[in-house]
């Protein structure tokens, strides 16, 4: 079942990409106390991921933390290496990235996607959510190949 606005997220460990390296988190831990802006891609270095989606949230930052976000985090179902190399490649400072590299978030939130014919395989659809307190504030999930709700844009319009 996907989750909904509403719904506490599920308890999973995820992994935070840090100059120091991989470090685990629990869901319950990082999101509560706090709102957050989560995106969710395919894959990092991806081409809609690259050129649209990382870029949208890096150049929304300061206007997404201006209407109460405190933090901006992207995850994949990619390793925290992977994660971790993307930001610093097109993403910025502004962005935590969470590493779901074994799909265990997008599978509790329903939010997986067969990419088995790109030579993917199980991956996260394309989604963002606002998160209040470990809570579902606001879910934007894209019809497959596109990319229109789940924008930096988008959610800006939201809050």
């Amino acid at each position: 079942m996907t989750i909904s606005v509403g719904d506490k997220l599920p308890e999973v460990t995820l992994i935070k990409a840090t100059a120091q390296g991989p470090q685990p988190v629990k869901s319950s831990d990082y999101f509560a106390g706090k709102r957050v802006a989560l995106f969710s891609v395919p894959g990092a270095f991806t081409p809609t991921c690259s050129a649209k989606h990382l870029p949208g949230f890096v150049e929304k930052a300061a206007e997404l933390k201006a209407k109460g976000v405190d933090e901006i985090v992207g995850t994949a179902v990619n390793d925290a290496f992977v994660m971790g190399a993307w930001n610093k490649h097109a993403g910025s400072e502004d962005i935590t990235m969470l590493a779901d590299g074994n799909a265990d978030f997008v599978e509790a939130i329903g939010l997986t996607m067969d990419g088995s014919g790109f030579g993917l395989g199980k991956r996260g659809q394309r989604f963002s959510m606002v998160i209040n307190d470990g809570v579902v504030e606001q879910l934007n999930v894209e019809e497959p190949g596109d990319f229109k709700v789940s924008s930096a844009e988008h959610m800006l319009g939201q809050l």
